[in-house]
């Protein structure tokens, strides 16, 4: 008997990946902003275990620049070192997640909110971007910042970076023909379907180009142009969703406002059950009955 190990050609696998590894393409979007929130979930387990300050304001920002064509998704999570991009994000699958939770163990029985880990999903990015850029910091002390770019998911150039904080930013050069990320409104959806209950704070918005000078107004000379910033972020999810909360805690117009908005059914509910079990498992939920119309009713 004869065994042996299958071996996969990076060159041929990749475009297979980018085109069949999901359905919909907008499912790049859910894919970088969980990768966020388990970069930020893993911060906030060291920061428990007392190995990093504690941070509050904890968040995902994802920013839009029509004129620069990108998206860009950034979080204050745990960040990446060189030699992290190069184990986590240049070996397709490698499970950075397991890895983590072995050395930060969270409380028994949970998983301290980490989703899944860099691998396939990242690389659904290259689905709608012909050039992925990530410019990371880690939280290690004495760290360097990074930029990693490829254009095609096959080969990349790895640098120095200018990114100051910890954390990172994945900017995203939209294809021609995905510019539909560009708008709010259809961004916006696609957040609301795939990161409406994100336990991280995920927050959405435009950069704006300054006015340009009235008809007769113009530019003093050496006047500084006003820089470019992205406009007030509009936070597009509920980090605390109703069923996490006691049912005593919750009230009945809370429970056929929470249906509405999940189920876009302006019909109220015939009842709901609302699962809160500790022992011997735990199980939390919500189970709406809704009211079905027939010939007779």
């Amino acid at each position: 008997m004869e065994k042996g190990t299958i071996s996969i050609n990076a060159q041929n696998i990749m475009p297979v990946i980018k085109k069949w590894l999901y359905s919909d393409k907008d499912i790049f979007l859910r894919e970088l902003v969980s990768n966020g929130c388990d970069a930020i979930s893993k911060h906030r387990l060291i920061a428990m275990k007392g190995d990093a300050p504690a941070e509050e304001n904890y968040r995902v920002d994802v920013i839009l620049d029509k004129e620069e064509n990108t998206l860009k998704v950034i979080d204050n999570g745990i960040g990446m070192t060189a030699d992290e991009i190069v184990k986590y994000i240049c070996q397709v699958a490698f499970s950075g997640a397991e890895e983590f939770l072995k050395q930060y163990k969270p409380e028994e029985g949970e998983n301290g909110g980490i989703i899944g880990h860099f691998g396939l999903g990242f690389y659904s990015a290259f689905m709608v971007a012909s050039k992925v850029v990530i410019d990371s910091k880690s939280w290690q002390e004495g760290a360097e910042a990074v930029r990693w770019t490829s254009e095609d998911g096959m080969t990349y150039d790895m640098e120095p970076s200018d990114r100051a904080e910890r954390g990172t930013c994945i900017t995203l050069y939209l294809n021609e023909d995905e510019k539909d990320f560009l708008s709010l409104y259809t961004t916006r959806g696609v957040l609301e379907k795939y990161c409406a209950f994100m336990p991280v704070p995920v927050f959405l918005s435009e950069v704006k180009k300054p006015e340009p000078p009235q008809e007769g107004e113009e530019a003093k000379e050496g006047e500084e142009k006003e820089p470019e910033k992205p406009a007030e972020p509009e936070q597009v999810n509920e980090t605390a969703p109703l069923w996490l909360k006691r049912p005593a805690d919750c009230t009945e117009e809370e429970y056929r406002e929470f249906y509405r908005k999940v189920f876009h059914d302006y019909e109220e509910p015939l009842f709901w059950i609302h699962l809160n079990a500790e022992y011997p498992f735990n199980l939390k939920g919500i189970l709406f009955f809704p009211k079905i119309r027939n010939e007779f009713t």
